[in-house]
């Protein structure tokens, strides 16, 4: 590990957070006491108090409670249910028996803290920053202007509009993540798979929302339309309806739901999630937190926010949910933060003495997918972040950050901030529409679509669904590559840009074939008029097309057949090809 740290920069995908650039603060996160049990104390919380089944003394801590008007709670329930979980053999899952929070603590976090961590019975106790929303603003930011012609285009109009056309990375790689491709093959569509999301609030009445949506499985929501905003835009990116009005979901098919970490922890909310889900199935982790860089303290600008998967109890939840089978992708944040940095190996005195830095992939994994937030195609609603695929200068990068989705520019459900939408707004919530949804959150729901697309198409094919793990290397494997930007080198990892189409070769050999290219034909004006131009290519005893070729690979084709002796190798799954080598 390394001590880096990314620099402020200017130019083009280096704005900051908030709806003028200015910074923005989530109301309502709150500090969470988590306490770290003896195993051999094998504490037991009962309606009259806190027992030992081993038989110690723990009238010290019954009295700390009582004296303090705290009460103890088994972060992951009772002892005998956590046991009795299943889980992967062999995954090294942290004890969950061992956790417990602290209720009651409030603004006494800290000072609490240190005297319950010195009972006999305690191995260490530590509080954890409120956790808030990965979201950055676009730059430029929505005017005023902007947001009342939202206004007056919903009084003026009864019906939604189709905005599909915004969404550019429904489209083709490496611009998209080809989900309108997946759409057209079984299962492609996510059917099948239930997504959950972690985090705050959401719009659960929003119009777009409604074929496949399953409601909240845990927590309260946070009452503010900040919060909500910004769950909303979460869930259309994913599994926005299919019809002719607003967007459409990466994974349309796919049934969502909603875990709220607002009352029971961001920890206890993941477990919950993966007791409801089955293998193959996804949690998307919309969270981050303040880091060590600023010693935990919460900034408008978002700087040293970092992954929850550092904190050994969130660590645990994560690890039991991967180790059942879900696929868990989690925001890597917005804190501009090498997460290879040497600060993160430091183990703060408060964690447990187990605990390693996740972040360093020598170390024990959580094996859940970490995303960064890559610039969109420059042109995107007019605006330019950085080349395509390039690190946004807010987002965390290094070794253990899996893939990237579009930071900016991502056209969703939902209104922007804490005010109407900037692309359809008006006084109902329900119909709000933004073009600048933003940040690693808008990232990880673009990944999570992808992940859940070839989930769906694995399911259908009678295949066995990706874990968590497998889903780390199809992501690292595929994908359309990240790119340099002045100051934030490809080497500041985000990974590759998910492409659903080019996993399937990875993911479904048995589905893709592959043999020599016959003879061809170049349709330039394709019939009937509505498909796109394609190359067409006659392999194994069918013709197999290629939508939209480069005008290099049109080139390639024709002189390899001019030559005589042609050598095209084309891989295909039914009539499309999705792999093509020309040697000569």
């Amino acid at each position: 590990m390394t001590d880096q740290h990314a620099s402020p920069a200017q130019g083009p995908g280096t704005a900051g957070p908030g709806p003028d650039g200015s910074g923005f603060t989530y109301r309502g996160a709150e500090e969470e006491l988590i306490v770290v049990a003896r195993p051999e104390a094998r504490l037991r919380v009962q309606a009259d108090g806190v027992r030992s089944a081993a038989g110690a003394d723990v009238s010290a801590l019954n009295m700390f409670l009582g004296d303090e008007q705290l009460a103890l709670e088994p972060l992951f329930g009772g002892e005998e249910r956590v046991r009795d979980a299943d889980g992967a053999p062999g995954a090294e899952v942290p004890d969950l028996a061992l956790f417990y929070r602290v209720r009651g603590a409030a603004e006494r976090a800290q000072e609490l803290r240190a005297r319950i961590a010195a009972l006999p019975e305690i191995d260490t106790a530590y509080v954890k920053p409120g956790a808030v929303p990965a979201a950055h603003a676009s730059s430029p930011a929505p005017s005023p202007e902007n947001f009342e012609e939202a206004r007056r285009l919903k009084e003026k109009t009864a019906a939604t509009p189709d905005y599909t056309g915004r969404q550019g990375y429904l489209g083709p790689a490496p611009a998209g993540i080809d989900a309108q491709w997946a759409w057209r093959r079984l299962g492609g569509s996510g059917e099948g798979i239930t997504v959950i999301d972690v985090e705050g609030a959401w719009q659960l009445g929003h119009e777009d929302l409604s074929a496949k949506l399953a409601g909240i499985v845990v927590g309260t929501p946070i009452p503010d339309v900040a919060w909500r905003n910004h769950g909303t835009a979460v869930l259309g990116v994913i599994g926005g309806d299919r019809n002719e009005r607003g967007i459409t979901g990466i994974a349309p098919e796919a049934v969502t739901a909603a875990a709220s970490f607002q009352g029971v922890g961001t920890a206890a909310a993941i477990h919950a999630a993966a007791e409801r889900l089955s293998p193959g199935d996804v949690i998307l982790i919309e969270l981050h937190r303040p880091g060590p860089r600023f010693d935990f303290e919460p900034r408008d600008d978002q700087r040293g926010y970092i992954a929850l998967e550092w904190w050994p109890d969130d660590f645990a939840a994560i690890k039991y949910a991967t180790a059942k089978g879900i696929v868990v992708v989690g925001a890597a944040g917005n804190g501009a933060e090498s997460l290879d940095d040497a600060v993160y190996e430091r183990r703060p005195d408060e964690f447990p003495a187990w605990w390693h830095n996740p972040f360093n992939p020598s170390n024990r994994s959580s094996d859940a997918v970490l995303v960064g937030a890559g610039a969109p195609p420059p042109g995107t609603h007019g605006r330019d972040h950085g080349p395509d695929r390039s690190r946004l200068s807010f987002s965390n990068y290094g070794a253990r950050v899996d893939a990237q989705g579009w930071g900016r520019e991502v056209t969703t459900t939902g209104g922007s901030w804490d005010r109407p939408g900037d692309l359809q707004g008006g006084t109902e919530e329900i119909a709000w529409y933004t073009d600048t949804f933003s940040g690693t959150s808008s990232a990880s729901p673009v990944v999570v679509g992808a992940l859940t697309a070839l989930q769906g198409m694995l399911k259908a094919g009678g295949q066995r669904p990706m874990t968590s793990r497998r889903a780390r290397e199809v992501l690292r494997a595929t994908g359309s590559p990240q790119q340099d930007a002045p100051g934030r080198p490809a080497s500041q990892r985000i990974g590759n840009r998910p492409d659903i189409k080019g996993a399937v070769t990875n993911l479904l050999p048995s589905t893709v074939g592959s043999g020599q290219a016959e003879r061809y034909w170049d349709e330039l004006i394709p019939y009937p008029p509505e498909l796109p131009p394609r190359l067409r290519l006659f392999v194994a005893g069918s013709w197999r097309n290629l939508n939209n070729p480069s005008p290099e690979t049109r080139q390639a084709v024709h002189t390899a057949f001019a030559g005589g002796r042609p050598d095209v190798r084309v891989w295909f799954s039914d009539d499309e090809v999705v792999g093509l080598v020309v040697t000569g």
